[in-house]
């Protein structure tokens, strides 16, 4: 294969962005933080031309995103992809953290939940004056 065939085959950033649907600003930086090494090479001239598995890294990279995995966890988990190691243990991992972390969200959430209700519950539009004079707001603050 000779080299200008190659290149052909190469997509630049502007393609890769309409492809993708993503700013051409979020794939520098994606580049920047080694998220799409394998799939990067610079031209002669200094440009960027991407590989047409770029999109699907991309893709990867969004689908990832949506379910709440950092681009921390997501560059971890690249790095296993890029070793020719199949990332799946890897990405379950983080999802059943995410997880678990959500659990602990919806409890904390649940107890604050409680609370507001408890407070709108109770809720003196007139409080008494003495309980006026020693707070802010005396249906969030207790004497």
């Amino acid at each position: 294969m000779n080299p200008s065939t190659t290149i052909q085959k190469l997509l630049k950033i502007g393609e890769v962005s309409i492809a993708s649907g993503l700013p051409v600003k979020t794939i520098r930086y994606y580049e920047e933080i080694d998220l799409l090494a394998p799939t990067v090479e610079r031209s002669d001239t200094g440009y960027r031309l991407f590989k047409p598995s770029v999109l699907n890294r991309l893709a990867f990279i969004r689908r990832a995103q949506s379910l709440g995995l950092s681009l921390n966890e997501i560059h971890q988990i690249l790095v296993v992809h890029d070793q020719g190691q199949l990332p799946c243990g890897e990405v379950r991992q983080h999802l059943q953290s995410k997880l678990e972390t959500l659990y602990e969200q919806i409890e904390a959430l649940e107890t604050l939940k409680a609370e507001l209700q408890g407070i709108l519950s109770g809720w003196e539009e007139q409080p008494p004056l003495h309980r006026i004079d020693q707070t802010i707001c005396p249906n969030l603050q207790t004497e």
